[in-house]
């Protein structure tokens, strides 16, 4: 029999599939479906700072917008407390009741002294763990990278002095030297690394000549950076590291667990195929053990690891692309 059971951020899961944070969180239903079909744990939709900020503005407007005209319609303006963050909270809350298996909040804020207020809030509900996500787009040209470094490594540090939950960070790769920074996130005891974020990007409209917005979905193939840093990571820190973005078959959960991931987040795959994606990925992965004779995930995970490798660990260094270059004729051959 098959073990598909996994470690994450000190969490036992039954398997290693976790559906990641999308708008699929905000319906409880669908939540429990998703815990029908297999899912391991959740991370629920994440929690933007500036969204609650845009909020609260707009409705101050609203509640003021008036004002000026004649006294007696100041008394005509009840006295509303903005709900935005409440609800969230109440939401999350209902999640962890209404659910069996772990539920992981996600929290994107801005300032120092409000990702430590939510995060302390959100630990408040009872979820197993939270999911910070870091990420900063470069506007300052000033602003030196090692300068937001040690602002978010000063974040995720105070969070884990002031909350007791598990503490996962989802990054993006866009880092000067991510290994480095992952290490120093390491050392302030954080439990998780998340491998990557997916980020919405502007877009141009050429005909209206304005920006456009777009869901943008993961590709297929586009966990190889994620495969690849979970291959130079493992051993190498004491963070479990969890494999993102553009997971989308069992063959791709197997992959990230090889190079040493101890799980994955699944999101695109589930928008595209529906949530009985996820008993289907489960189900592929187990037919892989039964035929590698694998009862467990331990026995795989990270066998084909930079650490565990000789000769063929330049595979994840760039100058494996020197012997790509080298041996160019043999993949054009393999292509045809």
């Amino acid at each position: 029999m098959n073990n598909l059971k996994t470690n994450y951020m000190g969490i036992e899961l039954d398997s290693p599939v976790i559906l990641g944070a999308s708008n699929m969180a905000t319906n409880l239903d669908t939540l429990k479906r998703a815990e029908e079909q297999g899912a391991a744990a959740i991370v629920f939709k994440s929690l933007f700072e500036e969204q609650i900020q845009l909020e609260r503005l707009q409705l101050d407007e609203k509640l003021t917008e008036f004002n000026d005209i004649y006294a007696e319609m100041i008394t005509t303006h009840p006295a509303i407390e903005y709900a935005g963050f409440d609800e969230h909270l109440l939401n999350i809350r209902k999640a962890k009741e209404g659910l069996s298996i772990p539920v992981i909040a996600s929290l994107n804020a801005v300032n120092e002294d409000t990702w430590i207020e939510y995060a302390k809030l959100i630990c408040e509900t009872g979820v197993d763990g939270i999911e910070l996500n870091f990420y900063q787009t470069p506007s300052d040209f000033n602003k030196e990278s090692k300068d937001i470094e040690n602002e978010q490594i000063n974040i995720a540090k105070k969070i884990k002095q002031n909350i007791s939950i598990p503490v996962s960070i989802k990054l993006s790769s866009d880092y000067s030297n991510i290994l480095n920074f992952i290490k120093r996130l390491d050392l302030v005891g954080i439990d998780a690394l998340v491998l990557f974020n997916s980020f919405f990007q502007p877009d141009i409209d050429i005909i209206k000549e304005k920006h456009t917005k777009s869901f943008n979905y993961s590709n297929k193939g586009d966990y190889k950076k994620s495969l690849r840093y979970s291959g130079l990571l493992f051993d190498n820190i004491k963070a479990d590291i969890c494999g993102s973005h553009g997971i989308f078959t069992g063959a791709d959960v197997i992959k990230l667990i090889l190079s040493g991931s101890s799980c994955v987040q699944v999101v695109s795959t589930v928008y595209k195929n529906g949530l009985s994606q996820i008993d289907t990925i489960k189900k592929e992965l187990k037919d892989w053990m039964e035929i590698k004779n694998y009862k467990s995930i331990d026995e795989f995970k990270g066998k084909l690891s930079s650490n565990r490798l000789s000769a063929d660990s330049l595979v994840y260094k760039r100058a494996q692309y020197v012997d790509l270059l080298l041996y160019s004729e043999n993949i054009f051959e393999n292509s045809k």
